[in-house]
């Protein structure tokens, strides 16, 4: 695996903590009502994307690594062009049931091939 890549899984796991930190103790009410954490979840998810996206590039068998790299990265262009689309109880679902699975697999990964 290129350092690139670990470079990128190291930036998916560091937005995974952010998201960790941000949402802790929040409910759907509190994301509904809080414009700045509704924003900053969305920007760590888009960056998760991003990265995923451009690690995939240089390192295609990602898709065997991380189990639903193509819905997250398909996901980070919802939330990038399809803006006026995005639906805050599907943000706050993907917090609460993927984003700790996600960070497994990222941590698994580099863990296998150390750090960037």
């Amino acid at each position: 695996m290129q350092p690139d890549v670990a470079k990128f899984l190291e930036d998916v796991r560091q937005a995974c903590v952010l998201l960790e930190d941000f949402t802790r103790g929040k409910s759907l009410a509190d994301y509904l009502a809080d414009a700045m954490l509704r924003a900053a979840v969305e920007r760590e998810f888009i960056l998760i994307g991003e990265a995923l996206l451009q690690a995939s590039k240089k390192d295609p068998a990602l898709d065997q690594s991380i189990s639903s790299l193509r819905q997250i990265i398909g996901f980070r262009n919802i939330l990038v062009h399809g803006y006026a689309l995005t639906q805050h109880r599907l943000v706050w679902g993907v917090v609460e049931n993927d984003l700790a699975p996600l960070k497994l697999q990222v941590e698994a990964l580099l863990a296998q091939i150390g750090p960037p």
